[in-house]
């Protein structure tokens, strides 16, 4: 027999509880988390710390900041840590949920969006300085969001963090289960798929781009999936000299980033 919940799944309450957690970005480190510690501008939702670590050096320059800033401190066994880190070979028994005011689902920017946008959304983008690079020049450029799907993209860890010079915290990030949901989300409410081919007829800095328009970066090796392709209405190319035949990957972001 099912006993029924305290808090049924379709209630206010329950979406802006899942949406709370949804907008946490967990990280870990001694030396990140202290870094983060020291931004007046990040908000702290809790810090988790091993029960093995001894109060000294960094750990204690940790829980000073905690102290002065009123931020939770919970003590947990190397094992839960571990699963809160989710990389326990790294984490250095300390991590911390921070929270991050632009980070919305898909379907939450489209019901707060009624201009025309740019957005560069990721398909299998897997190396972690690749993509903090990315998230930069989202950061720094004309672009209104980044679609970062939770499957097959690498994750917010430190060294993304790291390659994108704190910027992750300021970066309008937005989720999705897959990028091929995502997409298909986007196409459905109008949104205009746009993939980069070497092979395509239509230059990137030709292209007039209106309403919704998603420029979408495959992975580093094999560029965007069959299934992704198969969502694209355009094509784009930009035109290169001396035989080259590609860029990186975060180059053609900073490109599109600065697309007028």
């Amino acid at each position: 027999m099912t006993q029924a919940s305290d808090q049924p799944q379709d209630s206010e309450q329950y979406k802006k509880k899942q949406q709370f957690f949804k907008s946490l970005l967990t990280i870990y480190g001694r030396k990140p988390i202290l870094e983060a510690l020291q931004n007046p501008q990040l908000e702290f939702f809790k810090l988790h710390l091993a029960d093995s670590n001894k109060p000294q050096g960094i750990i204690a320059e940790i829980l000073q900041l905690a102290e002065q800033r009123e931020i939770e401190v919970q003590y947990h066994d190397k094992k839960a840590l571990s699963r809160i880190s989710k990389n326990a070979k790294q984490d250095q028994g300390i991590a911390a949920d921070i929270k991050l005011k632009q980070y919305l689902s898909v379907e939450q920017f489209l019901a707060s969006n009624n201009k025309d946008a740019t957005l560069i959304a990721l398909d299998r983008i897997t190396n972690p300085q690749n993509l903090g690079m990315i998230i930069r020049s989202v950061c720094a450029g004309y672009v209104d969001g980044l679609i970062l799907p939770q499957k097959g993209c690498a994750a917010l860890s430190p060294l993304v963090i790291k390659a994108s010079t704190g910027t992750v915290f300021k970066t309008p990030l937005l989720y999705s289960e897959s990028i091929e949901q995502a997409l298909q989300l986007l196409s459905d409410n109008g949104a205009t798929i746009c993939t980069l081919s070497s092979h395509a007829k239509t230059s990137l800095f030709d292209y007039q781009a209106k309403g919704i328009t998603v420029y979408v970066l495959g992975n580093e090796t094999d560029g965007v999936s069959q299934q992704v392709a198969q969502l694209s209405d355009h094509q784009l190319t930009i035109p290169m000299s001396n035989d080259v035949e590609s860029l990186n990957v975060a180059i053609t972001a900073a490109l599109i980033a600065f697309k007028k």
